[in-house]
C-alpha cells in the first residue's frame, strides 16, 4: 500500500503556465480561473466567495489557501471556528421570481484526517455560523464584489442546536428572530462578540 502524504499547497499567482512536454501551451492558470469562477453569482462559486469575504473580514492570512475538507470553514485569529453559508435573491439562471432564502444548517460528520474517513455522529462542528445574504435585488447592478450588497448574520452553534435540533435548513425569517444583520465592516466584531 502506498503512503501518499498530504500535498502542501501554496497560493498560485495565476501566471503559472500549462505545459506539454516542457513546452508552454499558450494558456495560464489565470485563464482557468477566468473560465471556471467568473460567475460570482452561481451557487457553487458564491459559497466560496462568501467564505473568502468572511475570511477577509476576520483578517485571515491571504498567503494561506482554503482547506476543502475541514469540519468547519474558517478559524478566526481568536480561535473561533466558523461555518459560512450563503444565499441570494438573484441567481445566474433565468428566474420568474426572487429565490426563497434558506441557509443550510445540516449537521454533518467530520472528516478524520488520520483514518481518511468521516468520524463520529453528525453534528455542527463550528462555534458560530455566519449566514451571508447577497441581498441586492436589481439584476442590472448586482455585483457580489460590492460589500454593501451583502448582509451578514452571526449565530452561535449552541443557539442553532437549542432552537433547531437536527433541522437541515433555516429560513431568513427564522434567522432574523435569532440575529440582527450586520455589515462587512461590523462582521469581525460580531463574530468575536457573540462567542464571549
Amino acid at each position: 500500500m502506498k503512503n501518499l502524504n498530504d500535498i502542501n499547497i501554496s497560493p498560485k499567482n495565476g501566471k503559472e503556465e500549462f505545459t506539454q512536454g516542457n513546452q508552454n501551451t499558450g494558456f495560464e492558470l489565470i485563464d482557468f480561473w477566468k473560465w471556471s469562477v467568473s460567475d460570482l453569482v452561481s451557487n457553487a462559486t458564491r459559497g466560496k466567495l462568501a467564505e473568502f469575504i468572511v475570511a477577509m473580514a476576520i483578517g485571515f492570512d491571504k498567503t494561506k489557501v482554503r482547506i476543502e475538507w475541514d469540519a468547519y470553514d474558517l478559524i478566526s485569529p481568536n480561535g473561533i471556528k466558523i461555518e459560512v453559508k450563503s444565499a441570494a435573491y438573484i441567481q445566474s439562471w433565468r428566474q420568474s421570481d426572487y429565490s426563497n432564502i434558506q441557509f443550510s444548517i445540516k449537521p454533518a460528520r467530520a472528516w478524520d484526517e488520520a483514518s481518511k474517513n468521516k468520524r463520529g455522529e453528525a453534528e455542527r462542528h463550528a462555534d458560530v455560523y455566519v449566514m451571508c445574504l447577497l441581498k441586492h435585488k436589481d439584476q442590472a447592478t448586482l455585483d457580489p464584489m460590492k460589500m454593501e450588497q451583502w448582509e451578514f448574520y452571526v449565530v452561535t452553534t449552541k443557539l442553532l442546536n437549542e432552537q433547531f435540533g437536527n433541522q437541515k435548513q433555516i429560513s431568513l425569517s427564522s434567522l432574523r428572530r435569532l440575529a440582527n444583520a450586520c455589515s462587512f465592516g461590523e462582521l469581525a466584531c460580531e463574530i468575536d462578540k457573540i462567542n464571549h
